[in-house]
């Protein structure tokens, strides 16, 4: 079992290290043919409303990415409770992956839309936010209690059965919240309230849930 977990460590952070190459090599093949300051930020009707340097632009999501290779990495390390991440690795290492190939779907817009091509930034990313919280919802019904990863309340760290009734309780709310998400494809008007309001209640619902769980055993 430590082998084939060892093997699945391996592919993802392979995997993930390709993707953030393939981020640099583009942002270097397209150096000279982006403008010197690059829209970096949309509002919610998906108009620019901040710019950045050409070269932060290009460089800070592969930078981001590398962050979080070396970040995760580190984790499964330095927690206390190691062996117990040890036990979802498979979807603690998937997780890696997804959140590294969110960051590079962030890069390729950003320098699509930089590269003049015509399309609603608000609409593109909303598919890539709904799988990363779809998966993130995955890894939570799927976790251990742990200190770095997951819905971490005094409570939830205080008993092993409230973090995985709060877990299952979370994970089902955050694949909720992805579908959700989605329907802001079709209505791109409201699509960010889509995501923000029913991410909030999420978050907010978990953390009384996991206090009521508390209370009730």
């Amino acid at each position: 079992m430590a082998k084939k977990t060892k093997q699945i460590s391996y592919l993802t952070y392979g995997v993930s290290i390709l993707v953030v190459l393939v981020a640099f090599m583009i942002s270097f093949f397209v150096y000279d043919r982006v403008p010197e300051m690059m829209a970096s930020h949309w509002d919610t009707q998906g108009r620019v409303n901040g710019y950045i340097s050409r070269f932060w632009g290009l460089a800070i999501m592969p930078l981001v990415s590398l962050f979080i290779l070396l970040l995760y990495a580190i984790i499964p390390k330095i927690d206390p409770l190691r062996a117990n991440i040890a036990s979802f690795k498979k979807y603690f290492d998937g997780f890696i992956l997804v959140l590294v190939l969110f960051f590079f779907y962030l890069h390729v817009l950003t320098i699509a839309w930089n590269l003049q091509y015509s399309f609603d930034m608000t609409v593109a990313i909303m598919p890539a936010i709904a799988v990363l919280l779809f998966y993130s919802g995955v890894m939570m019904e799927k976790s251990k209690k742990n200190w770095f990863i997951g819905i971490r309340t005094p409570w939830t760290l205080s008993s092993d059965r409230v973090w995985e009734k709060t877990h299952k309780m979370g994970g089902m709310l955050f694949k909720i919240t992805a579908v959700l998400t989605l329907f802001g494809i079709a209505f791109p008007g409201i699509a960010v309230y889509l995501l923000l309001f029913p991410l909030l209640a999420t978050v907010v619902f978990t953390i009384v849930y996991s206090y009521y769980v508390y209370q009730k055993r």
